[in-house]
């Protein structure tokens, strides 16, 4: 089975100029968790998830360094900081995304999608064709996969 066989065509997205509102009212109308970002040509260039909008909620903390010798040695991972404090004051879409996002291509074997999803912790990918979104791929999805039976049996 591929990814064409078991993708949602209909795919709901967003582009880089809608703002945060927008998007937190269309993933609460929909009952969904997430949804690509979509340039003019149909490129996915992002995507924006629940965990994205958590972001903006959840208590900043600056990353903790110590000094020596003059330089600064952090001991937390600056770029988190950085990466959440964007989140935390973006307006659009653009300035709260995960930019790349994994995608993959419709002929997919569910397998390696399956893989890509659990090595990544991710809960969807966009599927695409010459690089425009045709679907999208969640874990229901997968899930919903296991229960059909396989015609070569």
């Amino acid at each position: 089975m591929i990814a064409k066989e078991i993708m949602t065509a209909d795919v709901i997205t967003v582009s880089p100029d809608d703002t945060v509102e927008d998007v937190v009212k269309l993933l609460v109308n929909n009952k969904i968790s997430g949804v690509p970002v979509v340039n003019a040509e149909a490129e996915v260039i992002g995507v924006v998830t629940e965990g994205d909008l958590l972001a903006r909620r959840q208590e900043l903390r600056v990353p903790s360094y110590i000094q020596i010798l003059g330089g600064v040695i952090y001991l937390d991972d600056p770029e988190e900081f950085k990466d959440t404090l964007r989140k935390a004051i973006a307006v659009k879409v653009e300035g709260m995304m995960t930019e790349d996002p994994i995608t993959v291509d419709e002929d997919t074997a569910v397998e390696e999608i399956a893989t890509i999803m659990a090595d990544n912790g991710i809960n969807r990918v966009p599927v695409t064709r010459d690089g425009k979104l045709v679907g999208i791929i969640s874990r229901a999805d997968i899930i919903r996969s296991l229960s059909v039976k396989d015609p070569s049996q």
